[in-house]
Order: structure tokens, then sequence, then C-alpha cells
């Protein structure tokens, strides 16, 4: 399981950004199942080389978004039925914060509002070509 997370400590993002982002992406692409156990805390700290902390908070965060669910003493699951529980909502989110980043990246780069709608849209004519207009 945990070869799905990485962090990067040098990578911007906090750490527990990041490992939210995974596990949600993870959801929404289906590589964890409703019902599924995520590892334990102690164990994904130990495997990302994290503070275990900084893992509870993240499961904390992501069990008050209904995305995971905990049971005391049994671990945390991946929520059969909760308020994120629709992948293609968690997908939407996760596209959402990627595009809000590239847009960021883009501006800070002194790229105008208009060439970052023409480069958006030169990178959705290539990812899907059969949906020419």
């Amino acid at each position: 399981m945990p070869a799905f997370f990485s962090v990067d400590p040098y990578g911007g993002a906090p750490l527990y950004l990041q490992l939210s982002e995974q596990i949600k992406r993870a959801i929404a692409l289906g590589a964890l199942a409703p019902g599924e156990r995520l590892p334990t805390v102690k164990g994904l700290a130990h495997d990302l080389k994290l503070n275990p902390n900084t893992v509870a908070r993240v499961y904390r965060e992501l069990e008050r978004e209904g995305v995971i669910a905990t049971a005391p003493g049994r671990g945390s699951f991946v929520s059969e039925n909760g308020a994120l529980g629709d992948a293609r909502r968690v997908a939407l989110d996760v596209a959402t914060r990627g595009m809000d980043d590239a847009v960021r990246e883009a501006r800070s780069l002194g790229i105008t509002h208009d060439e970052i709608r023409t480069i958006a849209d030169a990178s959705i004519a290539r990812s899907y070509p059969e949906e020419k207009k």
C-alpha cells in the first residue's frame, strides 16, 4: 500500500497536503476502494519518514471531510458513502487544485490571462485528440 504514497520535502507544498492529495487521488483513481484499510499512522509515518503526528493530522482531516472512517482498534478505512466518497467529486477536487497551482505558477512567470487560456486549450486538445471541435 505505501507504494502509492510519497512526499517531497522540497516540493513546496506542505507534507501533510501532499499526503492528503495523494490519498484522495488514489481513491479517485480506484487504487483505494471503498472499505479498504489504510496503512496505520505509525507504519505510514515510518515508510514516508514523516512524524506520526503529520500522518495522524491527515487522517483526522480526511475523516472530518468524510473521505475515510476510523474504527478504534481496527484502523482507518476508505469511506463507503462519505461526503467525498464519490470518486468523481474527489477527482474534480484534485484536478481543480492542480489547475489552481498551474495558473498561480504561470502568473508568477508573467504569463497573461489570455496566454494561460491558450496554453490550457492546447493542453486539453492534446489530451483529448478524439474530441476535436
